[in-house]
């Protein structure tokens, strides 16, 4: 009885760090619940091992997922933008307030389009300053009953180079190639003013100036993204990431499933 209620007081404990607001103090709770795992194992096995397992097992529970369904999946290579209307920005976090905030300083919009990726649909918001120097995208996705929007602002220089600022909540599922140089800033900020303050201070860190960048036709964004789209997967298949699986698809490989493994990792502690 003692046991049960050591680990019960812990979760008691985690559960009241993971409300608060400070995001240092919720990572704590994380650390905590870690704690209540470690004391469960360590008294059902009698051993310090039995805890170590406890804890490193929340590590491996990502892989539940990837040999059940990401293994599976067969993704298109040939995936192509498709003009579809808006959809209803009312089941979308600051979606409408985004756009708002978009034509206030002075974006102007250009396409609506999107794809399906195993399940996920994405749905693009186009937006392009007048300058034509800088794309902003607002991305809805919807996966299952899960429903989250994102914003991306990209700039590109004369020799190739894309410098992108993202709120993305999650880490990405494919290496992106050398030219490009992300910036991402927490899933948390939502004001388009603040991400796009973050992306020039990205592009003098990097040092790029206004001259340095091309114009963007605003006629020719989609075409962008799907040579984007098929840049990367090219480059993945170089680096062992995905392979071929058939009729025009690809899946990912056992290299590729420890890539996820990371990128999921990575996640966990992020998020937490």
């Amino acid at each position: 009885m003692r046991s049960i209620l050591i680990v019960i007081g812990i979760l008691l404990i985690a559960i009241a760090l993971r409300t608060a607001r400070r995001s240092c103090i919720r990572k704590l709770g994380a650390v905590v619940f870690l704690g209540a795992s470690y004391a469960a194992c360590y008294f059902l096995v009698g051993a310090w091992w039995g805890g170590v397992l406890g804890v490193v097992a929340w590590f491996f529970l990502p892989w539940f997922e990837l040999l059940t369904r990401v293994k599976r999946m067969r993704l298109p290579m040939d995936n192509r933008l498709r003009h579809r209307p808006a959809p209803n920005p009312s089941f979308f976090p600051n979606a409408q307030e985004t756009v708002e905030t978009m034509e206030a300083e002075q974006f102007e919009h250009s396409a609506d389009c999107g794809w399906e990726w195993s399940g996920m649909k994405q749905h693009y918001r186009l937006f392009v300053h007048p300058s034509g120097k800088t794309v902003a995208s607002l991305c809805l996705c919807e996966q299952s009953d899960v429903v989250f929007s994102f914003v991306s602002i990209t700039s590109v220089t004369a020799d190739g180079k894309v410098l992108r600022t993202t709120n993305y909540p999650f880490a990405p599922t494919l290496k992106y190639p050398e030219k490009f140089r992300w910036n991402h800033v927490p899933c948390t900020r939502n004001c388009f003013r603040q991400i796009l303050a973050n992306h020039q201070e990205h592009l003098l860190k990097c040092k790029i100036s206004e001259a340095d960048l091309t114009t963007t036709d605003p006629d020719h964004l989609e075409e962008m993204i799907e040579e984007e789209m098929q840049e990367m997967i090219e480059y993945n298949l170089d680096h062992g990431i995905i392979e071929f699986a058939g009729d025009g698809y690809f899946c990912y490989s056992t290299k590729g499933l420890f890539y996820l493994w990371g990128q999921f990792l990575k996640d966990m502690v992020r998020l937490c």
